[in-house]
């Protein structure tokens, strides 16, 4: 299969693009989608080849642009609306948790909901509290919505492909730290099956999860720790919801040892949730302490030195899995 080296943002480009071509009723839309720039260059040419009426900017207005996506979505079209930060979509929770979630089940299964909301995290350049939350832990708790997470080009493009065209409404959310990554991707149509997580490193010492901007970050600590003759598992999850246990726990069975990298706050987040399940499935099969890295349980700073401070890093990751594989 032929392929084309992309960035993220390009690989992102190229699925809105096949999608809107695949199927009639997708249309794309959200504030700055038709604009020069394209949303950090995601949706950049789309408007002049698709046309403003499958292609559009809007108002700031996040309830009534979900509202929008609910109604078209129950009537047969398949929108994408883009949120150019996680945060801006607050504003539209009612529409994602009381409608698009349950509607499928309040109609008995006979009801489709075919809404992909694109929800951007900022990092970077004093972005500060009000443009960098990570709530994905949030949303994955809401039954009835999927929540996907990409951690490379690739993958940003077969999962989102997948989304758009799965029936259930779905939470896609991008790390705008990632937008620069390349690798090689297919220039075809492709789609990865939601809810199937991806070893991007095999090993036998130890099990990282991990997910999203922190799938790099994970792979830059297990190589660090391959110079040092520890043989690092690299499980990248792709979708928190559906979440692939049999995955997670093949992976815990064989290395007996569990890291876990999230690229959001500590408390009740996915990470707890990833442990617990390991917990109850496994018991005391492990050989030591699961561990976590994480956001601390603070805002994110707008000062760069202090921000500097708040992301972790490899390091951190790599100490994480050198703790556990001292048992301590």
């Amino acid at each position: 299969m032929a392929s084309t080296r992309l960035s993220f943002a390009q690989a992102i480009n190229s699925a809105l693009k096949q999608a809107l071509e695949l199927d009639p009723g997708v249309f794309v839309y959200g504030i700055g989608v038709d604009g020069g720039a394209g949303v950090f260059g995601t949706t950049a040419g789309l408007v002049d080849r698709f046309g403003g009426g499958r292609v559009f900017d809007t108002p700031i207005a996040e309830a009534g642009l979900s509202a929008l996506a609910a109604g078209a979505a129950s009537g047969g079209l398949r929108p994408v609306l883009v949120h150019q930060r996680l945060d801006f979509m607050l504003y539209s929770v009612d529409q994602v948790v009381n409608w698009m979630a349950p509607w499928r089940f309040m109609s008995g299964g006979r009801a489709k909901m075919p809404v992909t909301i694109r929800a951007i995290i900022g990092k970077g350049w004093g972005q500060g509290p009000q443009h960098t939350k990570s709530l994905h832990s949030w949303f994955a708790h809401v039954p009835g919505l999927q929540v996907v997470m990409p951690g490379s080009p690739s993958d940003a493009k077969g999962l989102l492909l997948s989304s758009i065209m799965s029936n259930d409404p779905t939470l896609f959310i991008e790390g705008r730290s990632l937008f620069a990554m390349q690798e090689e991707v297919a220039d075809e149509p492709y789609f990865i099956r939601l809810g199937e997580a991806l070893v991007r490193r095999e090993g036998k010492d130890v099990t990282l999860v991990t997910m999203g901007s922190m799938v790099p970050l994970s792979l830059q600590a297990a190589d660090q720790l391959a110079q040092e003759n520890f043989n690092v598992e690299v499980l990248d999850l792709r979708c928190l919801m559906p979440l692939d246990i049999p995955a997670i726990l093949a992976s815990v069975r064989k290395t007996g040892r569990l890291v876990v990298a999230e690229p959001g706050w500590r408390m009740y987040g996915a990470g707890a949730e990833i442990i617990a399940t390991v917990a109850e499935n496994l018991g005391t099969a492990t050989k030591s302490p699961p561990r976590r890295v994480t956001w601390p349980q603070s805002a994110v700073p707008t000062s760069s030195r202090l921000e500097e401070q708040f992301y972790p890093t490899s390091d951190d990751i790599a100490a994480a899995c050198c703790a556990s594989l001292a048992g301590a």
